[in-house]
């Protein structure tokens, strides 16, 4: 495997972990699920960070959908789950990941 691929799967590893470390420490704390939707919204800083987000992980999506149909190529759409429901921050480097696999 290159050099490469292991940053990218590494970058993968430490996007899931990061953000979950976060989100079950509000967990944790009392916080709930629906007020951590609250909380993304809380001021003009954090808004901004989430619609960001929003549009940035939208954008790999359709990319990814779009490169992988132009491949025929479709193993690297089981990074849009994990983009979804953990973060960009796991997704994309997984896409990456998958995506630079040799095929057979």
């Amino acid at each position: 495997m290159s050099k490469l691929r292991i940053f990218y799967l590494a970058m993968s590893i430490i996007g899931a972990i990061v953000p979950m470390f976060f989100v079950l420490g509000w967990v944790q704390t009392g916080g709930a699920l629906t007020g951590l939707v609250a909380a993304w919204s809380a001021n003009g800083a954090s808004a901004g960070l989430m619609w960001d987000l929003i549009i940035s992980a939208s954008v790999f999506a359709v990319f990814s959908i779009t490169e992988c149909v132009a491949r025929r190529d479709y193993f690297p759409l089981v990074a849009l789950p994990a983009t979804v429901m953990i973060g960009l921050s796991c997704g994309l480097p997984l896409y990456l990941f998958l995506r630079t696999r040799a095929r057979a």
